[in-house]
């Protein structure tokens, strides 16, 4: 049995892999978490966003969705200025505007979870790729939730970014078949 072969690049992917990728989540703040490092992502590689994470999880107050949604331009600056983030404006003004969606999602729906897991009608979707070339860039579900989340507001999840952020999050499943980190090898 062999592991997926995209992470062996950095220990940071590797342990990222080994103990989140593909791991059914159901914690807003997680939740949030990952919606702001994949949107991070957009144009650049995941090993950056995660190598730059623990520089975010100071920044926005491990990711406290009430505290990002309070941020202003002036302290949104200050974070671009003080913290190795992705130093990139839009992408930092999304985490609040995106951080105010998920508190209406929250009254909406009582959380962001429930918001998320209902198009799966809270069940993982399990793959079952025999290589890492079967795994698709993005899906129909991907399309759906990412014109979900852009109609409520939230920036940077176009269909790709999306589709990343499901596997995050463990709404998918896209571990190889051979994966011992595969949902039907655990």
């Amino acid at each position: 049995m062999g592991d997926c072969a995209w992470p062996k690049s950095t220990g940071l992917l590797q342990a990222y892999h080994n103990e989140e990728w593909c791991r059914p989540n159901r914690d807003d703040r997680y939740l949030f978490e990952m919606l702001t490092l994949e949107g991070a992502q957009a144009g650049l590689s995941w090993s950056i966003v995660l190598a730059k994470r623990e520089a975010y999880q100071a920044a926005f107050k491990n990711f406290d969705i009430e505290y990002c949604a309070g941020l202003s331009d002036t302290d949104l600056e200050a974070i671009k200025v003080n913290y190795q983030v992705i130093k990139h404006f839009s992408k930092l003004q999304s985490i609040r505007s995106n951080a105010q969606a998920v508190l209406k999602i929250q009254k909406e729906f009582k959380s962001f979870s429930d918001f998320l897991w209902r198009f799966v009608e809270y069940n993982p979707v399990i793959n079952n790729w025999k290589t890492e070339g079967e795994i698709p860039s993005q899906t129909s579900l991907s399309i759906l939730i990412s014109k979900e989340l852009k109609k409520r507001g939230i920036k940077f999840v176009g269909p790709v970014t999306t589709y990343s952020f499901l596997q995050a999050i463990g709404i998918v499943d896209d571990h190889i078949q051979s994966c011992k980190f595969h949902t039907l090898n655990k």
